[in-house]
């Protein structure tokens, strides 16, 4: 649309704001001279992208269509008549001028032009500069040109890298060009490893021949792929260096020793629920002298009572810096390979049958470089962590629910291995590690940055002596002690400077130590306090008030308590109807926020709201039942 405005002094200033719309429009404009100097009065003529759409300027308007713009040298700034021309290309096609308004291709953009012409000679002007050379040469620029298809092909996959799995998807489904070169640029692939995928392997890795990373899943309830599947791939990727198998029961040991043969440069296997066996394993160890993480999961080869051959060590065993075994029958077959392994710096075993001592005493006669070990439902005793202190390098020790290990054998620990950063202890309420082995740690480890203690005991005894000797104790996490009281907590906060994230869970803690918090641990940013039922609502939020950087975060758990009461109750429906108000207006209590992320507890509210009604509906239901029976029996 174009307009026409007459009997309009625009003056600089006016003229500098309209630029300014102008552009927010995606205007652009023009300064053409009269074309006699005689000109009565300015020209303005605005086009823009629709009907209705136009800049509405202020009356008289005339809707005359307006005059001939004059020619203009498109290499030059400057036209014929001495005018200043600055705009887009339109590029070629009928415009909405032609009455076609749905003509234009999406990949054109109709051109919007103001053309303003000077007033008299009194007025003051506007000075439009003259373009630089640079800006001139784009009005040659093509807007009909796909000027990606001019990106080489590897500018375009850094983009596809950065995408989400998702936005790839969508992207190669473009063009062809796109399908190409995002399938080429793929180094990681995930594929459901059902029997129905071997016609397909050729194909798909022929669109992906990059592939260096491979998961191949497979439903416990389906057929897996079977050796010649695996035997295509491998022959298909070469160049594949991690490797991840799931539930892939139908995979034997000659598979296996095949694919370990195409696949030389493997550097990281994990694999769970598979079918192949030791031999197939050592295959694997002999072949893939590059390995340097192997994780193995329920491996359904290795039957506990069989005559099983060792597994390892392999020319895999010079490069192996990661083992990890979980939930094996006979995971003491590795152990030649753990003991071989001399570059091995993390050592985690996880529910694996068998006496551990043993082994553990023949693998810390030799010179260790272990840094990382975790021991988790393992038959480890204080002889095996005393074998395991010889690892002087040792940073990271986990023992979980390791009930024959006592304070003797974290005593060991310290006294040898003084770098240790990171200490997890679930004592699994046994009581036999407590005070005594702390306070070694205490004494020893003076590079502690991370202590985590569950169905520990300690007291304030153990804990002054961490909080005075650890300067570096960042993060605490206490869970499942009844000897942490408000006395504990208060000597955390008096003592632990350092410390920057705390977590208490199911311990004796009430107001009182969250005010002790308030006034301690100056570099304290997280507070997370669950199922202690001596906090309230106000103590935390009392808490986060007082020290407003600090994080705050309260489970209190008590609609879970309401419901554990409400199902293990037998009684009668008055009793059962007299508590449900009673949670209704608790939880509509706890409306205002308890943590410092903002969270309200709207969504509590509604989780306690229904938990009433069900509450209510099986209160009913019994009462039903009892009515009913009575009935039957009179």
């Amino acid at each position: 649309m174009s307009m026409n405005i007459q009997g309009i002094r625009i003056k600089s200033t006016v003229i500098t704001e309209l630029l300014s719309f102008f552009e927010l429009l995606g205007l652009t404009i023009e300064k053409v001279a009269s074309p006699s100097p005689t000109a009565k009065l300015p020209t303005h003529r605005v086009s823009g992208h629709g009907d209705s759409d136009g800049l509405q300027l202020p009356s008289p308007v005339d809707l005359r269509p307006p005059p001939p713009r004059p020619p203009r040298n498109p290499r030059s700034p400057t036209a014929a008549d001495g005018t200043v021309g600055l705009h887009r290309r339109t590029p070629p096609g009928p415009t909405r001028r032609d009455g076609n308004s749905n003509s234009f291709s999406h990949r054109m953009r109709a051109r919007s032009t103001a053309v303003i012409s000077p007033a008299s000679a009194s007025e003051e002007d506007i000075d439009f500069p003259a373009p630089e050379p640079a800006a001139a040469d784009l009005d040659d620029i093509d807007l009909d040109l796909d000027y990606i298809s001019y990106l080489p092909d590897e500018c375009l996959a850094c983009i596809f890298q950065s995408l989400t799995s998702g936005d790839r998807k969508r992207c190669s489904l473009v063009c062809r060009r796109w399908l190409l070169v995002e399938g080429q640029s793929r180094s990681r692939l995930s594929l459901d490893a059902r029997s129905d995928l071997l016609p397909s392997i050729p194909s798909l890795f022929s669109r992906f021949d990059s592939v260096s990373k491979l998961a191949l899943k497979c439903d416990r309830r389906s057929p897996s792929i079977g050796d010649d599947a695996l035997v295509l791939i491998s022959l298909h990727c070469r160049n594949l260096t991690r490797l991840k198998l799931r539930a892939c029961r139908d995979l034997t040991d000659s598979g296996m020793a095949a694919f370990a043969k195409n696949c030389k440069g493997l550097k990281k296997l994990s694999c769970g629920s598979c079918s192949f066996g030791a031999a197939g394993m050592n295959a694997l160890l002999d072949q893939c002298a590059s390995l340097e993480e192997l994780s193995v999961k329920r491996l359904r080869g290795i039957v506990e009572g069989a005559a099983i051959e060792p597994i390892g060590p392999g020319k895999a065993a010079t490069s192996l810096k990661t083992i990890c075994l979980k939930e094996l029958y006979n995971g003491l077959c590795f152990g030649p390979l753990i003991i071989g392994s001399k570059n091995l710096k993390t050592l985690k075993l996880y529910r694996c049958t068998g006496d551990w001592d043993k082994l553990l005493e023949v693998f810390g006669e030799r010179e260790s470089c272990l840094v990382e070990i975790h021991f988790e439902r393992l038959q480890v005793s204080d002889r095996g962590l005393g074998a395991i202190s010889s690892c002087f390098d040792l940073e990271i020790l986990h023992l979980v629910k390791t009930p024959e290990c006592t304070n003797a054998g974290l005593v060991a620990i310290a006294e040898r291995c003084k770098l240790l950063r990171k200490l997890h202890i679930d004592g699994w309420k046994t009581n036999r590690i407590g005070d005594e082995g702390l306070i070694a740690v205490a004494k020893r480890c003076v590079n502690l940055q991370e202590l985590v203690l569950i169905g520990v005991n300690p007291t304030s005894l153990s804990l002054g002596q961490l909080a005075a000797n650890c300067p570096n104790l960042e993060r605490l996490a206490l869970c499942g002690s009844e000897t942490i009281g408000d006395v504990e907590i208060s000597c955390i906060a008096a003592k632990c400077v350092a410390l920057k994230k705390l977590c208490i869970k199911s311990c004796p803690v009430s107001d009182q130590g969250m005010e002790a918090l308030a006034g301690g641990c100056p570099n304290l940013v997280k507070v997370k306090v669950k199922k202690c039922r001596g906090v309230t609502i106000e103590g935390a939020e009392w808490l986060r008030a007082s020290r407003g950087s600090l994080a705050v975060n309260l489970d209190t758990g008590v609609v879970a308590d309401h419901l554990e009461a409400s199902a293990s109750d037998g009684g009668g429906i008055q009793e059962n109807v007299a508590e449900l108000p009673a949670v209704v207006s608790h939880i509509a209590a706890a409306d205002t926020p308890t943590t410092s992320t903002g969270r309200s507890g709207l969504s509590k509210a509604r989780l306690g709201l229904s938990a009433g009604r069900n509450l209510l509906m099986c209160t009913f239901r019994r009462l039903s039942s009892i009515n009913n029976s009575s009935s039957h029996s009179s």
